[in-house]
């Protein structure tokens, strides 16, 4: 059983999506989000050092992405890291109707629930995020019957698991990171949805299909900048249009960009410092 070094850090604001990407650029065997916090764990014998830890975050605290940061290190001796993890992650209630379950955990859904069965393996998050949350909570008013989605950035799959569950035909979700393509199918088939699901490893720009009747991005606020013109591309008049990965200071910022394009705001909703943006493409 081998030894793991185990880095704790925080940092505020706490946008996970995108501070956690950059960690695995380093030699780590695994990234675990907690509610305020990701653990980052590394073989004993890898170079990682609590100093590539804070050298990361202190860039992006120089980018004015975040404004502080603390890093805290231990060996995890003689300890098995996957029960370790699986200890970690539960069973969440996002609305009265949808709960997300990992596999290994227990529950008895109650009468009319949807259960998301999502493992999010050591690399991704398990649905804490309040940013995963809102984009949940959007789907169960938005998601019409029969309905063709595209999830942008889908990580585990679960929005895009979601919204199959709540009635709609077809689910694209895209990501540009290998890990989630492999995770998201592991997702998708423990939801017995291959027919109905499709991971795929690209980019927007590369899907060629349009007229999508609802399109959900959870990522951070530069990104949605730069893609805001494939995602108008690939809407059907009428469509409706999710963002996330925000928080409540860049709601301004993506008004501004996604009006500019011609689509309305419709709705928007805040958790904590983190806002969803629902918008219609008239």
């Amino acid at each position: 059983m081998k030894n793991y070094k185990e880095f704790i850090a925080s940092f505020v604001p706490f946008n996970v999506e995108l501070i956690s990407g950059a960690f695995w650029e380093l030699d780590i065997a695994g990234i675990n989000e907690l509610d305020n916090s990701i653990i980052i764990f590394a073989l004993e014998d890898s170079p990682v050092s609590i100093a590539d830890v804070e050298s990361i975050l202190e860039a992006f605290k120089g980018e004015n992405l975040i404004e502080s940061y603390s890093v805290s290190e231990e060996v995890i001796e003689n300890r098995n890291w996957n029960e370790e993890w699986e200890k970690k992650v539960r069973v969440i209630e996002v609305t009265d109707r949808l709960v997300i379950k990992p596999s290994f955990k227990e529950y008895t859904p109650r009468e009319g629930q949807i259960i998301l069965g999502i493992d999010p393996k050591m690399s991704f998050g398990t649905g804490e995020h309040q940013t995963t949350k809102l984009v949940l909570q959007f789907l169960e008013k938005y998601t019409e019957q029969g309905a063709q989605v595209l999830d942008v950035g889908c990580g585990t799959g679960v929005l895009a698991i979601g919204a199959v569950l709540l009635g709609a035909q077809k689910a694209i979700g895209i990501d540009n990171d290998e890990w989630c393509l492999l995770n998201g199918n592991e997702n998708v088939a423990l939801n017995s949805l291959e027919e109905k699901v499709e991971i795929r490893l690209c980019e927007t720009k590369d899907v060629a299909e349009k007229d999508f009747d609802l399109i959900l991005a959870n990522i951070n606020k530069h990104i949605l900048i730069e893609i805001r013109d494939d995602l108008y591309g690939k809407m059907k008049t009428g469509g409706t249009l999710i963002l996330s990965g925000l928080l409540t200071s860049d709601e301004e910022d993506i008004v501004s960009s996604y009006s500019g394009k011609g689509l309305k705001l419709i709705e928007k909703k805040n958790q904590d410092e983190w806002i969803a943006l629902v918008f219609r493409k008239d």
